[in-house]
C-alpha cells in the first residue's frame, strides 16, 4: 500500500562541509507505529529529523513523510502542518505564560485539542499563569510535550522527549504517549538515549550508526531475530571466527565464548558444536545488548 509507511527514506545523505552526517540512511516507519530512534551521539538522529521536517536539505537521496517529498518547499510546509515537533532544546517563548503560549499555539493547528490541553495541564502539574522563564527544565519539557500532544497532529516527532524529567514524570509522559497513540492512531518517531523508555513504549525501532540504519523493524520481531549462543569449554575458550550469516559479534571471557547472531541460532550451532564445547546455551537478548553489540559500546 502506498500509505503503509508514514516515514520513508532511501539512500539519504547529508554532509556539512567535509563531515558526512547521513551516509545512505534507509528508514521506514509504519503508519501508526511508535518508533524509537536509537544511536550514539553524532550517529545522525537529529540530522534525520531535521531533513524529515524540511529544516535541512539532503545532499542526495529521498525522504518522504505522508508520501510527500521532505525537500520540496511546498510539501515540507504541508508536512509541518500535519506533524508536531519537540526539539531536544525544548525551545519556548520565555516571556509568555503557560496559558498564553497555549492560546498562541492553538490557531496554528486546525485540529487543536483544547480538551487534551486542559487535561494535560492538570495531569502534568503545570499552572496556566506561570511564566515560562520561571519554569524548571523539567517543567519546560512538560510544557513542550503538552503542546505537541494537543495539536491533533497525525505524526509526533520528539527529540529526547524525556530529558530533564525525573523518573515519576517520565513515567507519566510515557503513559500519555502510549495512550494517545493507541486512542488516536497517532504515529510517533522519538529519538532517545534512554533505552528503557524505548523498550517500554516502542513497538518499532531503528538503530542508527554512522549515518546509516543498521537495525529497523518491529521490536518483537527484532528480539525474536537475535540470539546469543553461549559456549562453555573445559579450558580457555578458543579464538574462533564464525562464518555463518548474521553473526554480529563474538566475545571471549575465560572459558566462555559467546556469539550474537541476527539470523537466529541455527547457522551458528553447527560451527559451535564443531569446537567441542562442554555446553551450549541459546539465550534471548535484550534491546540494550542488541544496541551495544550493533553500534559498539564506546561513546
Amino acid at each position: 500500500m502506498a500509505d503503509e509507511f508514514i516515514i520513508e527514506t532511501s539512500d539519504l545523505r547529508k554532509s556539512y562541509g567535509g563531515v558526512q552526517a547521513l551516509a545512505g540512511l534507509d528508514l521506514r516507519v509504519p503508519r501508526g507505529a511508535v518508533c524509537g530512534l536509537l544511536g550514539r551521539n553524532g550517529a545522525g538522529k537529529t540530522t534525520t529529523i531535521k531533513v524529515l521536517l524540511g529544516m535541512a536539505r539532503p545532499t542526495s537521496g529521498q525522504a518522504k513523510v505522508f508520501g510527500l517529498a521532505a525537500d520540496d518547499p511546498a510539501a515540507s510546509v504541508a508536512i509541518r502542518a500535519r506533524a508536531a515537533f519537540v526539539s531536544e532544546d525544548k525551545d519556548l517563548y520565555a516571556g509568555m505564560t503557560v496559558g498564553g503560549l497555549m492560546r498562541f499555539t492553538a490557531p496554528f493547528y486546525p485540529k487543536w485539542r483544547a480538551d487534551l490541553a486542559s487535561t494535560y495541564l492538570v495531569q502534568l502539574g503545570l499552572r496556566a499563569d506561570a511564566r515560562i522563564n520561571a519554569l524548571s527544565r523539567g517543567m519546560r519539557t512538560k510544557l513542550a510535550l503538552l503542546l505537541a500532544f494537543s495539536t491533533g497532529a497525525e505524526l509526533l516527532i520528539l527529540d529526547e522527549p524525556t530529558s530533564g524529567l525525573d523518573p515519576a514524570a517520565t513515567q507519566e509522559v510515557l503513559k500519555i504517549l502510549v495512550k494517545q497513540a493507541g486512542a488516536d492512531g497517532t504515529s510517533v518517531l522519538f529519538s532517545s538515549h534512554q533505552l528503557a523508555d524505548v523498550d517500554q513504549v516502542a513497538d518499532h525501532i531503528a538503530i542508527v550508526d554512522r549515518g546509516r540504519v543498521v537495525v529497523n523493524g518491529a521490536l518483537d520481531d527484532v528480539r525474536a531475530q537475535y540470539r546469543r549462543i553461549q559456549l562453555v569449554f573445559d579450558g580457555a575458550a578458543p579464538d574462533a571466527a564464525f562464518k555463518s550469516p548474521g553473526v554480529v559479534g563474538t566475545r571471549r571471557e575465560g572459558r566462555v565464548l559467546s556469539v550474537l547472531s541476527s539470523s537466529g541460532e541455527e547457522g551458528v550451532l553447527g560451527e559451535a558444536n564443531a569446537l567441542n564445547p562442554k555446553s551450549v546455551d541459546v539465550l534471548p537478548v535484550t534491546l540494550k545488548e542488541i544496541f551495544l553489540e550493533t553500534v559498539g559500546a564506546e561513546n
